[in-house]
């Protein structure tokens, strides 16, 4: 079914849904038949459209007649009139003033082969009257003969119009500060007061358009990946209407708003998320096929966002989308990394790091805002002292200025036409610097100076080990939360002329610390360059900003050397010094000169060589109004041991928000077949929006019947995730009936990856034995899957990827062991392998020793797709196994309390004979490389603080537990069902509704009707 050009240029359909557009004699149909909206006038026969849709009197062939399509003054009337101008045909429309009528009339126009030379459009008090003076291409008016056609066509539309079916997706009409008023404001209404049509005609003109306008290519030949530019552009339009509406929604009501500032955001592709979100996936699927692509295809063209790497950022991914889909006032900020963290290669099983080019062939989603929002970062320098009318002012003169220029990604909810935003910031070279360098013929200067501005958004996590990659970490989150702030504070000032009403209007979160900075950065914004006094600038920090802590590890606590931020910040490091002193003043007042407590509550750290740091994470603790952990345990830790001498002082503070992840991404969108099933069964999706209703599926769990259609399902995406595994990893995967036993997250030796492997080592040897013994035939087969980046620096993490696959190169090439274990690496793990592996994983590796995982969200996107898990009592496990079962896990190993007494005692521990078989299996080059793996064999001989040995016997009594379990396949189902059916409580919606209503006190701000 091809597309051809009829009359004036039209593009119309062959065959049964369009004909030919003809210029006359045709009338045009009303859109309520279209799909969602309508879209687009299609022609019928001439004879039958006017026997149908020409309501009213017969239109004449005079020179002037007046045309209703019924009587009565409530309805639209138009005339058209040939004598009131020589040169060109005057037409007016007066009446009821409707959305969409305006685009209906300039686009029917143009279907009639007419062009408006002007136009008059006048709008009150709801009714419109409307002039056009039209003339043919020809430029001359028309003709007497060419006006019953003419009418025709007009009439059905005002016919259109009086039965109210022009548009059923209205745009809200909203003030803007500062915009046109009164008949201007009318017309610039009217001009777009509809949301694109989303027809399969409408999309593939909009695709067209963009391969043509944007792109500048052919339209009648353009390879994938610019039909995936196209199509993108195409969605964003989209995405981009109710954004400016959902803004100006905002601006207008002046809620409070939330900012959410993340050093990551792992946001993973955009083009199938936004068009689930928007609900019209099925018909650019449509669209494209009839232009020749494929929507699959297309979206493989697109390249993740390199904007995070681990859990940090993809949980900040996950609250954009339920911020969204709540309608809350919330923005997100972080930093546009142009080559993200890297692009993990394995070269010999060894990692390499590469530079992430996603930004290669531009990026089809975000805006870049050079000419509107751009703000000057500075650093270096020193401070001068100033008095300004009798009161004493600082003064920062720095030695090295950059720009920031923002970019926004349009983030869409889910049934809502609420659309937020996710500002990123770019580091570009000072205008003025670059202009002067290249004036006075200092071009290397001038490049140089644009090179190191750039640097500052380069990478995300610069490699820390030397100086200079510790001072580029300390400028990139100066650079972002300046940024920021600046922001934040422009906005707040349009609105508002004193500062009291700040927080009431402002909430910042701070992910992790990270963006700590904030805290020095915007007391200095309101003291410096607002003149507002220490005591109420402090005031208003203390009231807006929030700090959630991710971590429990003592060497992920920031902290960063006072040389060093004196140096590149010395007005913030006053600031610090300021507020650490005000504060121990305060304890001293409360507790007396009891400096071992002081000690401990300092924000600055004096080590036994006198060198001094700053505690970023105290300082964000004494700073913050919330402070919050991310798992029951983890912020039970908080409280009791990390910041306990916090706590013991204002406990009131502390709170607990369990993590969640959005259940669009991770369950409905990314395992459709699941969606389906679900959906089934429950009667409708509104499960999609209330996970909790998931819970219902406990009522089929020992259905056979659901429990086939369980299999049937888990074995689809089984089949898809193995088929990717093996394209990515090299590693052949014949038997498809093997069990998926997959571990995929940031490589570290907390998160025990060498557990993991340790465990696969000796269930190779317990194969090679058994097959000897002639044993083997009950065996459960597997396929074990690792995946994860180790950062740049972190040498036992690396080792840990090249012990990985020098198991796997030994096991899978070992015709003894054949099919019965294969191990397999998945090199550069991200968001959409993630989306295709995560469905088909039976069981999910969760095995950090207790105490150490803040929370995880990779265990509740297995969970919610039915993988069991094999893990330890820390993080979010202690809830998983609270809402699914413990009977629907397998859990294993030492419990969070025991942890510090078995690390006391594990110089005198034994460990058991199946431990050092396997650590001595390594050690003798079973594997090879026995010198390179010296460093793990001997970390878990001697100290062993992650506590693999001790977590050993009761790991393979677990594993055990897993195989006897996978023989039973109506068991194994009935865990797997009960696992989705009771992760409704991990859903991101439910963590951002507490965040709402007990950290920022911000409220729902839909846009209206």
């Amino acid at each position: 079914m091809g597309l051809v050009v009829a009359q004036r240029g039209v593009l119309a359909k062959q065959g049964a849904r369009y004909s030919i557009k003809k210029s006359h004699g045709a009338v045009l149909r009303c859109p309520g038949s279209m799909a969602r909206g309508g879209g687009g006038w299609i022609s019928g026969g001439a004879s039958r459209s006017t026997r149908s849709l020409a309501v009213g009197r017969p239109a004449s062939s005079s020179s002037s007649a007046s045309v209703a399509a019924e009587e009565g003054n409530s309805l639209m009337t138009f005339d058209v009139d040939n004598a009131r101008d020589d040169g060109m045909t005057e037409i007016v429309f007066q009446g009821p003033s409707q959305p969409g009528l305006l685009a209906t009339l300039t686009s029917t126009f143009s279907s009639l082969g007419l062009d408006v030379r002007k136009a008059d459009i006048k709008e009150k008090e709801g009714f419109m009257h409307d002039v056009f003076w039209v003339v043919k291409a020809d430029g001359n008016r028309i003709e007497d003969g060419d006006l019953p056609a003419v009418k025709s066509g007009l009439a059905s539309i005002v016919a259109c119009a009086n039965q109210g079916s022009l548009s059923k997706r209205v745009r809200p009409k909203l003030r803007v500060r500062g915009a046109p008023e009164g008949n201007r404001a009318e017309l610039l209404h009217e001009l777009m007061d509809t949301y694109s049509t989303d027809s399969v005609l409408s999309i593939e003109q909009s695709i067209i358009n963009h391969v043509e306008y944007t792109l500048a290519r052919s339209r009648y030949k353009f390879d994938d990946l610019e039909a995936y530019m196209a199509t993108s552009y195409s969605v964003r339009d989209r995405l981009i209407e109710s954004w400016n509406d959902t803004q100006t929604f905002f601006r207008e009501k002046d809620p409070k708003r939330v900012y959410y500032m993340s050093m990551e955001f792992l946001m993973g592709r955009s083009l199938l998320n936004a068009l689930y979100n928007l609900d019209i996936k099925d018909r650019y699927r449509e669209a494209l096929d009839e232009l020749g692509y494929n929507l699959e295809t297309l979206v493989e063209k697109e390249r993740d966002a390199a904007l995070g790497n681990g859990g940090l950022g993809r949980l900040a991914a996950c609250f954009l989308d339920s911020m969204a889909s709540l309608n809350l006032p919330a923005w997100g900020y972080g930093i546009r990394y142009q080559y993200g963290m890297f692009r993990q290669v394995l070269v010999d099983g060894f990692q390499h790091e590469q530079p992430d080019y996603w930004l290669n062939f531009g990026n089809p989603w975000e805006l870049e805002r050079s000419a509107s929002v751009a703000y000057p970062i500075s650093f270096y320098g020193h401070v001068s002292v100033h008095d300004e009318g009798g009161k004493q002012m600082f003064r920062w003169n720095p030695g090295e200025t950059v720009t920031s220029v923002a970019y926004d990604t349009p983030i869409p909810g889910f049934k809502t036409k609420n659309t937020i935003n996710l500002r990123l910031w770019a580091a570009k070279p000072d205008r003025e610097f670059d202009l002067q360098a290249f004036n006075t013929g200092d071009y290397v200067q001038a490049i140089l100076s644009k090179q190191r501005a750039e640097t500052l958004s380069s990478v995300l996590y610069p490699d820390d080990r030397t100086y200079e990659g510790k001072e580029l970490r300390l400028k990139q989150q100066h650079f972002f939360v300046s940024s920021t702030v600046q922001d934040v504070v422009r906005r707040y000032k349009e609105r508002h002329d004193g500062w009291d009403e700040f927080p009431d209007k402002v909430s910042f979160q701070m992910n992790d610390t990270h963006p700590t900075l904030l805290v020095p950065e915007l007391m200095r914004a309101l003291m410096d360059l607002e003149g507002l006094g220490w005591t109420k600038a402090w005031e208003l920090v203390t009231k807006t900003c929030n700090f959630t802590n991710h971590t429990v590890l003592p060497e992920a606590l920031e902290k960063w050397p006072i040389v060093m931020l004196e140096k590149l910040l010395p007005r913030h490091t006053q600031i610090i010094y300021d507020i650490n002193w005000r504060f121990l003043q305060q304890i001293r007042t409360k507790f007396g000169d009891d400096w071992e407590r002081i000690s401990k509550l300092s924000i600055i750290e004096e080590t036994d060589d006198g060198q001094k740091f700053v505690r970023m994470a105290y300082l964000a603790v004494v700073a913050s109004k919330n402070i919050n952990g991310v798992a029951a345990i983890h912020s039970d830790i908080l409280k009791h041991d990390v910041f306990n001498a916090f706590y013991e002082i204002f406990p009131e503070k502390f709170q607990n928000k369990t993590n969640g992840v959005t259940p669009r991404r991770w369950l409905a969108f990314c395992n459709p077949p699941l969606r389906e099933l679900i959906t089934e069964t429950l009667g409708s999706d509104n499960w999609i929006s209330h996970l909790d209703d998931l819970t219902k599926l406990r009522d089929y769990a020992d259905d056979p019947e659901f429990q086939k259609k369980w299999q049937e399902v888990k074995a689809m995406n089984k089949q898809a995730a193995l088929e990717l595994i093996e394209k990515v990893s090299g590693v052949s995967l014949p038997n498809k009936a093997a069990l998926v036993d997959v571990q995929v997250k940031r490589i570290h030796e907390y998160k025990r990856q060498l557990l993991n492997i340790l465990s696969v080592i000796h269930r190779y040897d317990t194969i090679l034995k058994l097959k000897k013994e002639g044993k083997a035939d009950d065996i459960v087969p597997r396929v074990v899957v690792v995946g994860g980046k180790a950062a740049p620096g972190y040498e036992m993490a690396k080792r840990i990827i090249k012990l990985v696959s020098a198991v796997a190169e030994k096991v899978n090439n070992d015709p003894a062991v054949g099919d019965l274990l294969k191990v397999a690496f998945v090199p550069d793990y991200n968001v959409s392998v993630a989306e295709v592996i995560i469905p088909g994983t039976e069981l999910s590796q969760q095995i950090s020793t207790a105490g150490t995982e803040a929370s995880g969200t990779g265990n509740m996107k297995f969970a919610m797709n039915g993988a069991l898990i094999i893990g330890t009592m820390d993080g979010a496990n202690i809830e998983i196994a609270q809402e699914i079962g413990e009977e629907n896990m397998f859990i294993f190993g030492a419990r969070a309390d025991a942890v510090a007494d078995l690390r006391a005692n594990r110089s005198t521990y034994q460990p058991d004979p199946r431990f050092n078989h396997v650590v001595n299996m390594i050690r003798t080059g079973v594997f090879g490389w026995e010198d390179y793996f010296g460093p793990l064999v001997d970390a878990i001989t001697y100290s062993d603080y992650y506590l693999l040995a001790n977590d050993f016997p009761d790991y393979l009594r677990a594993q055990d537990a897993v195989d006897q379990k996978y023989k039973d396949k109506a068991a194994w189902t009935r865990s797997s069902i009960l696992s989705t059916a009771g992760s409704g409580f991990f859903s991101s919606d439910r963590t951002i509704r507490e965040y709402a209503k007990d950290i920022w006190d911000v409220e729902p701000c839909p846009v209206e009707e």
